[in-house]
C-alpha cells in the first residue's frame, strides 16, 4: 500500500475535502522518507523550519487532550499552554493518548481527521508564512495550507505559545 493509500491519509485528504480545502487535499505529498521533526520535514520540503506546522498534542491536569500547532522554528512552553487552557498543569501526551485521541501516530498527526474534534491552539509565528506544511496522518506525508486555513480548519485559536522573554 502506498502512503496516500494508508487510512489515517486518506482519513485527513477526505477530512481536507469535506472542509472545502481542496487545494490542501490535492496538495498532499509524500516524502522519501519519514520526517517525524520539523527539521527533517524542512530538509525534505526545502523550505525554512518555522513554516512547518507541528502537531503536538498535549494532556492537561485532567486528561482532556489539548492540540497545539506550533511553529517548528520553537518550542511551545507548557506553562503557557496552560495558562491558556485554563489548567493547572499541562504536559506532552504519551503515544497511547496521542493515537487514541487522533487515531494517528507521533510524527504523523495531522492538525484534523481525529475521532472527534479536539480543542486547538494556532501558533501565531506561522502567520509569518504565506505556506504552512502540516503533516497529513502519517509521518511521510504532509500538506500545505495556510494559518488562516488551519484556523479554519479546526475552529483554533490563534496563540503565542511561547513564552516572551
Amino acid at each position: 500500500m502506498s502512503s496516500l493509500e494508508h487510512p489515517a491519509v486518506a482519513k485527513v485528504a477526505a477530512a481536507l475535502a469535506e472542509a472545502g480545502q481542496h487545494d490542501a487535499a490535492t496538495g498532499i505529498r509524500i516524502l522519501p522518507a519519514e520526517a517525524r521533526t520539523a527539521a527533517l520535514a524542512a530538509a525534505a520540503l526545502g523550505v525554512e523550519v518555522g513554516a512547518i506546522a507541528n502537531s503536538l498534542l498535549f494532556r492537561t491536569d485532567n486528561s482532556v487532550p489539548l492540540l497545539v500547532l506550533t511553529s517548528g522554528a520553537h518550542r511551545a512552553d507548557t506553562g503557557l499552554l496552560a495558562e491558556l487552557a485554563d489548567a493547572g498543569r499541562v504536559e506532552m501526551a504519551d503515544p497511547k493518548f496521542v493515537k487514541q485521541h487522533t487515531g494517528q501516530v507521533i510524527g504523523g498527526v495531522a492538525p484534523i481527521g481525529h475521532p472527534v474534534p479536539l480543542r486547538t491552539l494556532v501558533d501565531t509565528a506561522l502567520r509569518a508564512h504565506p505556506v504552512v506544511w502540516a503533516a497529513a496522518g502519517h509521518a511521510k506525508s504532509v500538506y500545505p495550507t495556510t494559518f488562516d486555513d488551519l484556523l479554519a480548519l479546526t475552529g483554533g485559536t490563534p496563540a503565542e505559545v511561547v513564552a516572551t522573554p
